[in-house]
């Protein structure tokens, strides 16, 4: 690619509990009919969209040339609303990729971190998305195995030393499923991903250049 993205761009998305925040960042040259929408962790803990998980998403996926767009979900930042248990967290992703659909056309390349990887679940499935990544699927608070398993390729990234998300769980609940996703494991690396934003950043880069 060439020439420099320009700067992330701040965006109102009408949502259904009212405007939802975004950044919307535009690579230089967009080379696929995708966009990424990237969900953040609880936002009743302290989740936002400038988590430095979900920032490495999104750069991975402009780093492609995939737009991406890092959201607040309701009650959060600029977001109006309150906190719903995942369920209007879902809703104002799919308002966001339903703007994003408007603005750059194609389908979604789902991403979410803990919680927001619930979410980024969701709106795989409810948009036929075109690829689907999750960093640390909290599948022990949020039962995954209720919802249908996604066809299109799909990544799971996880720490073996994650202290809130049992990686163990993690790796059971991928192997049970039909057709699995890939999986990377990341040895050492707790919840946050603390010193390995760069590597988590890059393995989900080439996971995208390669699927």
């Amino acid at each position: 690619m060439t020439g420099r993205p320009p700067p992330p761009e701040r965006v109102f998305i009408d949502g259904p509990a009212g405007p939802v925040e975004a950044l919307v960042e535009r690579p230089a040259t967009p080379a696929h009919g995708l966009f990424a929408v990237c969900c953040h962790p609880h936002p009743l803990y302290g989740g936002t969209m400038d988590n430095k998980v979900v920032h490495a998403l999104a750069r991975a996926a402009r780093d492609v040339g995939v737009p991406a767009i890092r959201f607040n979900f309701r009650g959060v930042g600029g977001s109006q609303g309150s906190y719903d248990d995942g369920i209007g967290e879902t809703d104002d992703a799919l308002a966001v990729a339903d703007w994003a659909t408007a603005e750059f056309g194609g389908r979604p390349l789902a991403m979410g971190f803990s919680f927001g990887s619930f979410v980024a679940y969701g709106l795989a499935l409810s948009r036929a998305a075109e690829r689907l990544v999750l960093v640390a699927p909290p599948v022990q608070r949020f039962d995954f195995t209720q919802l249908a398993v996604p066809h299109c390729p799909w990544l799971v990234v996880q720490g073996d030393a994650d202290e809130l998300v049992n990686h163990e769980a993690v790796t059971g609940w991928t192997r049970s499923l039909k057709p699995a996703p890939e999986v990377s494991l990341f040895a050492g690396a707790d919840h946050f991903f603390h010193g390995r934003i760069s590597e988590l950043r890059d393995a989900v880069k080439g996971w995208l250049e390669a699927s």
